[in-house]
């Protein structure tokens, strides 16, 4: 599988795809206090895959969904782009993550009532956008779903519920693509179809790529893994394997 070599992302914007700067969350008061996030400054690089890694209760979703504007950080700045996430009001938010942000989750989060090709389109809708519709077939050939796009998800495997999850974050060509946990209901050779596009979307089309994962194998798909543990930044890791991701996490004790 091929993907064209049109630059999702443009070589103008000079900006990081995403950053955080002392990043803090905590649930709580008191004795009863949690530190999800404890001051994380980290920085996600345009044209990059990134996985973020961690053991359950690390920070890895809350960070994601603080720099993707989906909650609220205690303190701390979260940029994507050059835009401060934090000044943003409702609005501005549901536009950032409409118009410059791409999703994939674990649980897919299809409309059921809706096509695989009215799923896919859905963003471009919501933003009032003609669908390039030749973006959209290319999409949909590429991950293996040309066929499938006039049946609704309750007809697709969960494999094909994920790649049409896939072609719904890049059909708006997101500035960035948060993805979490996105092979974790996935066996083994879906999994290994949705992550090689990814890793395509990057190498191939410039895409950027953040991708929340417990599994050594998915992220040895990025360029770079971040190792978080009680909400701080650990450790970094660049080019991995699934067998150097494994050892960090022994000597992280995760």
């Amino acid at each position: 599988m091929a993907l064209k070599t049109e630059q999702v992302a443009s070589s103008t914007q000079t900006a990081p795809a995403a950053r955080a700067v002392g990043l803090r969350k905590t649930y709580g008061t008191g004795e009863a206090v949690v530190h999800a996030l404890a001051g994380i400054d980290v920085t996600f690089e345009r044209g990059r895959f990134t996985a973020v890694m961690g053991p359950s209760g690390s920070g890895k979703s809350t960070l994601m969904h603080c720099m993707a504007g989906l909650d609220r950080p205690t303190s701390g700045q979260a940029f994507v782009g050059g835009q401060d996430v934090g000044t943003l009001d409702d609005a501005g938010l549901t536009r950032l993550r409409r118009d410059k942000i791409g999703f994939i989750f674990q649980s897919f989060n299809l409309i059921p009532t809706l096509t695989a090709a009215d799923n896919i389109s859905l963003p471009a809708d919501l933003a009032g956008a003609k669908v390039d519709r030749d973006w959209l077939t290319d999409l949909a050939g590429q991950l293996g779903i040309g066929d499938r796009l006039t049946h609704r998800p309750g007809e697709l495997s969960g494999g094909q519920q994920q790649r049409v999850a896939c072609a719904r974050a890049l059909i708006n060509k997101p500035d960035l693509v948060f993805a979490d946990e996105p092979t974790g209901n996935l066996d083994s050779n879906a999994s290994a179809e949705v992550l090689g596009f990814l890793r395509k979307s990057v190498s191939e089309l410039g895409q950027s790529v953040v991708m929340v994962t417990h599994d050594p194998r998915g992220a040895a798909y990025a360029d770079r893994v971040v190792f978080l543990a009680d909400g701080a930044l650990v450790s970094e890791l660049e080019q991995p394997t699934a067998d150097s991701v494994l050892e960090r996490m022994r000597t992280l004790g995760a």
